[in-house]
Protein backbone atom coordinates (compact mmCIF):
# COMPACT_ATOMS: atom_id res chain seq x y z
CA UNK A 1 0.00 0.00 0.00
CA UNK A 2 1.88 3.11 -0.65
CA UNK A 3 2.84 5.39 1.46
CA UNK A 4 1.46 8.44 0.51
CA UNK A 5 -1.39 10.48 2.55
CA UNK A 6 -4.60 9.82 1.25
CA UNK A 7 -7.12 13.27 1.06
CA UNK A 8 -10.54 13.65 2.27
CA UNK A 9 -12.75 16.07 0.07
CA UNK A 10 -13.83 18.58 2.51
CA UNK A 11 -16.11 21.50 0.83
CA UNK A 12 -14.46 22.42 -2.47
CA UNK A 13 -10.48 21.82 -1.27
CA UNK A 14 -9.08 18.38 -0.59
CA UNK A 15 -7.38 17.50 3.02
CA UNK A 16 -4.84 15.39 4.01
CA UNK A 17 -6.15 12.74 5.86
CA UNK A 18 -3.57 12.84 8.58
CA UNK A 19 -2.05 15.76 10.14
CA UNK A 20 0.61 17.24 12.91
CA UNK A 21 -1.51 19.18 15.86
CA UNK A 22 0.42 21.77 17.89
CA UNK A 23 -2.25 22.50 20.35
CA UNK A 24 0.16 22.90 23.53
CA UNK A 25 3.47 22.71 22.03
CA UNK A 26 4.16 26.18 23.64
CA UNK A 27 7.53 28.61 24.11
CA UNK A 28 9.15 27.28 20.94
CA UNK A 29 8.69 23.84 21.09
CA UNK A 30 6.23 23.75 18.25
CA UNK A 31 9.07 24.66 15.66
CA UNK A 32 11.71 21.65 15.88
CA UNK A 33 8.38 19.01 15.83
CA UNK A 34 6.89 20.60 13.15
CA UNK A 35 10.18 20.81 10.60
CA UNK A 36 10.31 16.60 12.31
CA UNK A 37 6.78 16.33 11.08
CA UNK A 38 7.59 17.85 7.49
CA UNK A 39 10.62 15.99 7.39
CA UNK A 40 8.76 12.45 8.08
CA UNK A 41 5.82 13.44 5.46
CA UNK A 42 2.99 15.00 6.87
CA UNK A 43 1.90 18.15 5.00
CA UNK A 44 -1.17 18.85 6.93
CA UNK A 45 0.00 20.94 9.80
CA UNK A 46 -2.66 22.97 12.01
CA UNK A 47 -2.62 25.68 14.65
CA UNK A 48 -4.81 28.31 15.94
CA UNK A 49 -4.38 31.52 17.42
CA UNK A 50 -4.94 30.54 21.08
CA UNK A 51 -1.90 28.33 20.86
CA UNK A 52 0.44 31.05 20.67
CA UNK A 53 2.51 28.98 18.33
CA UNK A 54 1.72 30.55 15.07
CA UNK A 55 5.34 32.52 14.77
CA UNK A 56 7.46 28.90 15.85
CA UNK A 57 4.91 26.94 13.44
CA UNK A 58 5.42 29.73 10.71
CA UNK A 59 9.00 29.60 11.06
CA UNK A 60 8.92 25.76 10.91
CA UNK A 61 7.69 25.79 7.45
CA UNK A 62 9.76 28.50 5.92
CA UNK A 63 13.28 26.55 7.78
CA UNK A 64 11.53 23.34 5.70
CA UNK A 65 12.74 22.04 2.63
CA UNK A 66 8.88 20.80 1.43
CA UNK A 67 7.09 24.21 -0.38
CA UNK A 68 4.86 26.16 0.87
CA UNK A 69 2.32 25.08 -1.73
CA UNK A 70 2.75 21.29 -0.64
CA UNK A 71 1.61 21.75 3.32
CA UNK A 72 -2.03 22.52 4.04
CA UNK A 73 -1.91 24.76 7.02
CA UNK A 74 -4.54 25.20 9.37
CA UNK A 75 -5.06 28.03 11.63
CA UNK A 76 -8.65 29.16 13.98
CA UNK A 77 -9.76 32.59 15.33
CA UNK A 78 -10.59 32.53 18.82
CA UNK A 79 -14.13 33.77 20.27
CA UNK A 80 -13.16 36.73 20.95
CA UNK A 81 -12.44 37.93 17.83
CA UNK A 82 -15.88 36.66 16.02
CA UNK A 83 -17.01 40.40 15.23
CA UNK A 84 -16.94 41.91 12.32
CA UNK A 85 -14.32 43.58 11.35
CA UNK A 86 -12.28 41.87 14.51
CA UNK A 87 -12.46 38.52 12.58
CA UNK A 88 -10.78 39.86 9.42
CA UNK A 89 -7.81 42.17 11.33
CA UNK A 90 -7.46 38.71 13.71
CA UNK A 91 -6.34 37.03 10.30
CA UNK A 92 -4.26 39.14 9.08
CA UNK A 93 -2.42 39.39 12.07
CA UNK A 94 -2.33 35.32 11.85
CA UNK A 95 -0.83 35.51 8.23
CA UNK A 96 1.84 37.92 9.66
CA UNK A 97 2.92 35.54 12.49
CA UNK A 98 2.94 32.83 10.00
CA UNK A 99 4.98 34.38 7.44
CA UNK A 100 2.48 33.85 4.78
CA UNK A 101 0.15 35.12 2.13
CA UNK A 102 -2.95 33.14 2.87
CA UNK A 103 -3.48 29.83 4.97
CA UNK A 104 -5.17 26.85 3.41
CA UNK A 105 -8.35 26.66 6.01
CA UNK A 106 -9.34 29.30 8.48
CA UNK A 107 -11.91 28.04 11.27
CA UNK A 108 -14.01 29.17 13.86
CA UNK A 109 -12.78 28.23 16.86
CA UNK A 110 -15.30 27.42 19.21
CA UNK A 111 -19.00 28.45 18.87
CA UNK A 112 -20.02 31.35 20.91
CA UNK A 113 -23.38 33.42 21.45
CA UNK A 114 -22.00 37.17 21.80
CA UNK A 115 -22.00 37.40 18.84
CA UNK A 116 -24.46 36.62 15.95
CA UNK A 117 -23.50 33.92 13.88
CA UNK A 118 -24.55 35.35 10.52
CA UNK A 119 -21.64 38.55 11.57
CA UNK A 120 -19.40 35.74 11.80
CA UNK A 121 -19.62 33.71 9.06
CA UNK A 122 -20.28 37.22 7.26
CA UNK A 123 -16.96 38.04 8.20
CA UNK A 124 -14.99 34.63 7.69
CA UNK A 125 -16.29 34.76 3.73
CA UNK A 126 -15.32 37.70 3.82
CA UNK A 127 -11.70 36.75 5.24
CA UNK A 128 -11.81 34.18 2.20
CA UNK A 129 -12.92 36.34 -0.74
CA UNK A 130 -9.49 38.62 0.33
CA UNK A 131 -7.78 35.17 -0.46
CA UNK A 132 -6.40 35.27 3.04
CA UNK A 133 -7.73 31.38 3.22
CA UNK A 134 -8.50 28.58 0.74
CA UNK A 135 -11.52 27.34 2.65
CA UNK A 136 -13.11 28.16 5.88
CA UNK A 137 -14.65 25.80 8.37
CA UNK A 138 -15.90 25.35 11.68
CA UNK A 139 -14.31 23.52 15.08
CA UNK A 140 -16.75 22.08 17.74
CA UNK A 141 -19.52 23.01 16.77
CA UNK A 142 -22.57 20.54 17.50
CA UNK A 143 -24.56 19.23 14.40
CA UNK A 144 -27.50 21.67 14.42
CA UNK A 145 -25.03 24.44 14.82
CA UNK A 146 -23.03 23.33 11.90
CA UNK A 147 -26.11 22.87 9.82
CA UNK A 148 -27.29 26.82 10.84
CA UNK A 149 -23.28 28.01 9.88
CA UNK A 150 -23.61 25.95 5.93
CA UNK A 151 -26.60 27.57 5.56
CA UNK A 152 -25.02 31.53 6.03
CA UNK A 153 -22.46 30.62 4.39
CA UNK A 154 -21.22 31.74 0.82
CA UNK A 155 -18.53 29.69 0.56
CA UNK A 156 -18.94 25.93 1.15
CA UNK A 157 -17.98 24.94 4.90
CA UNK A 158 -15.00 22.75 4.64
CA UNK A 159 -14.50 20.83 8.02
CA UNK A 160 -15.78 20.66 11.11
CA UNK A 161 -12.99 20.05 13.61
CA UNK A 162 -14.34 17.89 17.21
CA UNK A 163 -12.62 16.01 19.78
CA UNK A 164 -13.10 12.25 17.94
CA UNK A 165 -11.47 9.11 19.17
CA UNK A 166 -12.80 5.39 20.36
CA UNK A 167 -14.74 6.47 23.38
CA UNK A 168 -16.80 8.98 21.79
CA UNK A 169 -19.23 8.82 19.23
CA UNK A 170 -19.69 11.06 16.60
CA UNK A 171 -21.91 9.47 14.50
CA UNK A 172 -24.66 12.03 14.33
CA UNK A 173 -22.12 14.71 13.08
CA UNK A 174 -20.05 12.41 10.66
CA UNK A 175 -23.32 11.73 9.39
CA UNK A 176 -24.15 15.93 9.23
CA UNK A 177 -20.42 16.47 7.55
CA UNK A 178 -21.32 14.33 5.03
CA UNK A 179 -24.66 15.54 4.34
CA UNK A 180 -22.83 19.03 3.97
CA UNK A 181 -19.90 17.53 1.69
CA UNK A 182 -17.74 18.30 4.82
CA UNK A 183 -15.22 16.34 6.56
CA UNK A 184 -15.11 15.34 10.19
CA UNK A 185 -11.38 16.51 11.47
CA UNK A 186 -10.45 14.32 14.66
CA UNK A 187 -8.43 16.32 17.27
CA UNK A 188 -7.17 13.97 20.76
CA UNK A 189 -7.73 11.40 18.68
CA UNK A 190 -5.26 9.20 20.58
CA UNK A 191 -7.92 10.29 23.61
CA UNK A 192 -4.49 12.02 25.26
CA UNK A 193 -3.01 8.64 25.12
CA UNK A 194 -5.52 6.73 27.19
CA UNK A 195 -5.41 4.29 23.96
CA UNK A 196 -2.55 3.08 24.57
CA UNK A 197 -3.54 1.38 27.57
CA UNK A 198 -6.58 -0.35 26.06
CA UNK A 199 -6.73 -4.23 26.14
CA UNK A 200 -8.79 -4.12 22.67
CA UNK A 201 -6.65 -1.72 20.41
CA UNK A 202 -3.53 -3.66 22.06
CA UNK A 203 -5.14 -7.36 20.71
CA UNK A 204 -6.07 -5.59 17.08
CA UNK A 205 -2.45 -4.10 17.47
CA UNK A 206 -0.85 -7.43 17.25
CA UNK A 207 -2.13 -8.96 15.02
CA UNK A 208 -0.71 -5.88 12.18
CA UNK A 209 2.24 -5.50 14.38
CA UNK A 210 1.14 -2.01 15.44
CA UNK A 211 0.78 -0.17 18.50
CA UNK A 212 -2.71 0.31 19.78
CA UNK A 213 -2.58 4.26 19.03
CA UNK A 214 -1.60 3.37 15.37
CA UNK A 215 -4.49 1.31 14.76
CA UNK A 216 -6.83 3.85 16.05
CA UNK A 217 -5.65 6.61 13.84
CA UNK A 218 -5.66 4.02 11.38
CA UNK A 219 -9.43 3.54 12.12
CA UNK A 220 -10.56 7.48 12.07
CA UNK A 221 -8.76 7.63 8.69
CA UNK A 222 -10.96 4.55 7.10
CA UNK A 223 -13.65 6.61 8.17
CA UNK A 224 -13.06 8.88 6.25
CA UNK A 225 -12.26 11.86 8.86
CA UNK A 226 -8.83 13.54 9.12
CA UNK A 227 -6.96 12.54 12.14
CA UNK A 228 -4.33 15.33 13.89
CA UNK A 229 -2.65 13.83 16.48
CA UNK A 230 -0.15 16.22 18.94
CA UNK A 231 2.97 14.79 20.31
CA UNK A 232 6.09 16.46 21.69
CA UNK A 233 7.74 13.14 21.39
CA UNK A 234 9.86 13.14 17.97
CA UNK A 235 9.75 9.12 17.85
CA UNK A 236 6.10 9.68 18.46
CA UNK A 237 5.72 11.58 15.06
CA UNK A 238 7.23 9.11 13.37
CA UNK A 239 5.46 6.03 14.82
CA UNK A 240 2.21 8.01 14.00
CA UNK A 241 2.58 8.33 10.38
CA UNK A 242 3.01 5.20 10.31
CA UNK A 243 0.01 4.06 9.47
CA UNK A 244 -0.89 4.03 5.69
CA UNK A 245 0.39 0.58 4.99
CA UNK A 246 -2.24 -1.91 6.79
CA UNK A 247 -6.05 -1.89 6.38
CA UNK A 248 -8.52 -2.98 9.80
CA UNK A 249 -11.17 -5.49 8.73
CA UNK A 250 -15.00 -4.32 9.23
CA UNK A 251 -15.39 -6.53 12.26
CA UNK A 252 -12.19 -4.96 13.76
CA UNK A 253 -13.58 -1.40 13.06
CA UNK A 254 -16.90 -2.47 14.86
CA UNK A 255 -15.19 -4.03 18.34
CA UNK A 256 -13.35 -0.30 18.20
CA UNK A 257 -16.57 1.80 17.55
CA UNK A 258 -17.64 -0.61 20.34
CA UNK A 259 -15.27 0.84 22.52
CA UNK A 260 -17.66 4.36 22.68
CA UNK A 261 -19.24 5.31 26.26
CA UNK A 262 -21.44 7.63 27.55
CA UNK A 263 -18.40 9.72 29.53
CA UNK A 264 -16.16 9.36 27.18
CA UNK A 265 -15.59 13.04 26.12
CA UNK A 266 -12.84 14.77 27.55
CA UNK A 267 -12.61 18.23 26.76
CA UNK A 268 -16.15 20.01 27.27
CA UNK A 269 -15.74 23.85 26.78
CA UNK A 270 -18.80 24.00 25.01
CA UNK A 271 -20.80 27.08 25.97
CA UNK A 272 -24.28 26.21 28.02
CA UNK A 273 -26.16 27.82 25.06
CA UNK A 274 -25.84 25.11 23.01
CA UNK A 275 -25.67 21.20 23.45
CA UNK A 276 -23.86 17.90 22.37
CA UNK A 277 -25.25 15.57 19.84
CA UNK A 278 -26.85 12.84 21.89
CA UNK A 279 -23.81 10.31 19.89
Amino acid sequence: MSKLVPAVRSGDVLMPALGFGTWQLENGTAAPLVEKALEVGYRHIDTAQIYGNERDVGAAIKTSAVKRDEIFLTTKVWIDKFADGALQLSAEKSLERLGVDHVDLLLLHWPKPDVPLAETLKALNEARAKGWTRAIGLSNFPSALMREAAALSEAPIATNQVEYHPYLSQKTLIATAHELSASITAWSPLAQGKVAQDPVLIEIGRAHGKTPGQVTLRWIIQQGVIAIPRTSNPARIVENFDVLDFELSDAEMTRIHALARPDGRLGDWLDKAYQWDAA
